[in-house]
């Protein structure tokens, strides 16, 4: 794919099999209507491989983007950005920009956000993918599960990998009642976590259900 550029056209039939990629997220517990709608607002088919089929494209499940690396299934996408809770001027750093789907479903808001990637063939695809959409995204190239502590604190941090535990630095860098949402677990199965930085600077978990997602990879990845 390295090389290749995105085909970038939205059609009256991409737009009808989002709608019908809504009715499944919605039958599947994704009550959030700006979730939703944020979803349905972003061409998923401008993220996947370029000979992906526009059914495949917006088929419920995680694809192969190369790099040992996957696009996440849009339920996943939907419950991580359900949980961010997220609120318009909000700061946030998202851990594992991938594709960059994840990125653009969050970037419907009216947030400033920022991402990064370790795999230097992913960031260059996707930083060019995001230059062709005009996505004003602060995108970075290095070891997401040491965050951004130069650009912080954060209101909000998403974690699009698995990880093995829960980075401190992570922690350190969300601001006063900001959210860090991450799946914590073994390298195949995990589950999600939202932690929350409250008024007295402590943090107060919740543990929801369990996903599967590509393995945290960096300092506090796995190795």
């Amino acid at each position: 794919m390295r090389g290749e550029r995105k085909k970038t056209y939205d059609s009256e039939g991409h737009k009808a099999l989002r709608k019908e990629l809504i009715n499944s997220l919605t039958e599947k517990g994704i009550t959030s209507s700006e979730v939703l709608e944020a979803i349905e607002r972003v061409p998923r088919h401008f993220f996947v491989p370029i000979r992906t089929s526009p059914e495949d494209a917006y088929a419920d499940h995680a694809l192969q983007i190369g790099e040992g690396q996957t696009i996440s299934q849009p339920y996943t996408v939907a419950y991580q950005t359900q949980l961010l809770d997220i609120k318009e001027g909000n700061k946030i750093l998202e851990i594992g920009t991938g594709s960059g789907y994840q990125a653009a479903v969050l970037y419907q808001w009216p947030i400033e956000l920022y991402t990064i990637e370790l795999n230097q063939t992913l960031y260059q695809r996707t930083k060019e993918l995001f230059d062709q959409l005009n996505y004003s995204i602060h995108i970075f190239l290095g070891d997401g599960s040491l965050g951004l502590p130069t650009y912080a604190p954060f209101d909000r941090i998403l974690v699009t990998a698995g990880a093995p535990s829960i980075p401190e630095d992570l922690l350190h860098q969300l601001s006063p009642g900001g959210k860090l949402v991450i799946p914590v677990g073994q390298p195949k199965t995990q589950k999600m976590y939202r932690i929350t930085c409250n008024v007295f600077q402590q943090f107060d978990t919740e543990i929801f259900d369990l996903f599967s997602f590509v393995p945290l990879l960096g300092k506090y990845g796995w190795k």
